[in-house]
């Protein structure tokens, strides 16, 4: 790897130590009761309130239409989240010290693999907690399901789901397109590299 391309992937693997000090994603909920909103955080290790209240009240209303509590002690991935990313971190710095080409394309493989798994795994837990309701709920809407967006805008009853990357995720995001286009640019120049050689 060139000189340039070992400080640009240490500053991306760097920057996922944020992602400890951010939030990951964000999910909001506005409708008329709630005129200022509510939402939540999905940290690295943790769930919290965009507002000291805001967790409970989101349990709350999940109460009456028969949805699970979120209890972030009782989610494995939030416990498994913050030794990937630090396995990254590793494993990125370690590849810019080496200047291994084949470490660089492990990292960003390795990296995006994790982040789509991540995806897949969101929405699943969003399918699990918007369609297995309690039968026994306050309010039932037949067929209905409140399953939040992945990414983007829904309309759930009178609420409008907002989901979307926080600036941790959005760092995660960066870093991971750093990471594709410093592989791409090495595997073109070890390509060149090895015509010369062959000329």
């Amino acid at each position: 790897m060139t000189t340039r391309s070992r400080i640009l992937l240490a500053v991306a693997a760097l920057s996922l130590v944020l992602m400890y000090v951010f939030p990951i994603w964000t999910i909001s909920l506005d409708a008329p009761q709630y005129p200022e909103g509510i939402g939540m955080y999905i940290e690295i290790n943790t769930i919290t309130g965009h507002k000291p209240n805001d967790l409970n009240n989101i349990n709350g209303l999940n109460h009456y239409i028969g949805m699970k509590r979120i209890v972030p002690e009782s989610i494995p991935e939030l416990k498994l989240m913050p030794w990937l990313i630090g396995g990254l971190v590793v494993f990125g710095l370690a590849a810019a010290l080496s200047g291994k080409r084949w470490m660089l394309y492990t990292w960003t493989v390795a990296f995006l693999v994790l982040a789509i798994a991540g995806l897949v795994d969101f929405y699943l837990w969003g399918y699990d907690y918007g369609h297995n309701l309690d039968p026994t709920a306050a309010i039932k809407v037949p067929g209905m399901a409140y399953q939040p967006p992945v990414i983007g805008t829904k309309k759930l009853l009178n609420f409008t789901a907002h989901s979307w990357p926080a600036l941790g995720g959005w760092i995660a995001f960066l870093s991971l397109g750093l990471g594709v286009i410093l592989s791409y640019a090495e595997w073109r120049r070890a390509k060149r590299s090895n015509h010369t050689v062959a000329a």
